[in-house]
């Protein structure tokens, strides 16, 4: 379990070395069920390093990308990424995963924040998509935060814990970002910050002049 004192993070392109401690918290298979709507069965490494391969291999794919959240202390906290990205609707879905003993901290918060600014300013795309079960309230309090908007809900769409549950659709252009992203930055106090690399990105940005 990571100490929670730390309060500078960073995202970095996954590597195939990261999976084991993916495989790791997949483990869990409640909390799995919480936030991937498609596997119930925990996976070893081997069957996850092969359902990553996209991800972390070089088939030169573009459909997908990956970073892990790490501690300053270069411990794995998390996750986020782009999947499903399209070039010709200039869209993508946009999931996130935080270890337990991070969560409601602001990591997550922060760390979505600076991939939405990856996929509107780096990758120019128009709209991210997500979607969250309906009971899970920190995703819904964490993607309203941000500005998504609910766009439907797909009734009983989710069966985990033996019910269906209710898959919540939510949707954010980079009009809405851009009219979201200046409020938020002064929302959020740079206690916590998640950079991106050696890229100069962080969230909160380093200035107002940057938001």
């Amino acid at each position: 379990m990571p100490d929670t004192s730390h309060r500078q993070f960073k995202l970095r392109p996954m590597e195939k070395a990261d999976l084991e401690i993916v495989a790791r918290w997949f483990q869990d298979v409640r909390d799995l069920a919480l936030f991937d709507r498609t596997t119930r069965i925990p996976q070893n490494l081997m069957q996850t390093e092969h359902a990553w391969d996209d991800a972390v291999g070089v088939s030169g794919r573009n459909e997908r990308c990956w970073f892990v959240i790490e501690s300053d202390d270069r411990e794995t906290v998390g996750v986020v990424g782009l999947e499903s990205i399209s070039p010709f609707n200039r869209d993508a879905v946009i999931p996130v995963f935080v270890e337990k003993s991070l969560r409601r901290q602001g990591v997550a918060v922060r760390a979505v924040a600076l991939m939405l600014d990856f996929a509107f300013q780096q990758l120019g795309l128009n709209r991210i998509t997500s979607y969250y079960r309906s009971d899970n309230l920190g995703s819904r309090d964490l993607i309203s935060r941000l500005g998504c908007q609910v766009e439907g809900t797909l009734r009983q769409a989710w069966f985990a814990d033996g019910q269906f549950h209710d898959m919540v659709v939510v949707g954010i252009l980079q009009q809405d970002w851009a009219e979201r992203r200046a409020a938020l930055a002064q929302e959020l106090d740079r206690e916590i910050v998640v950079s991106f690399g050696a890229t100069g990105w962080s969230w909160p940005p380093e200035s107002n002049a940057d938001s």
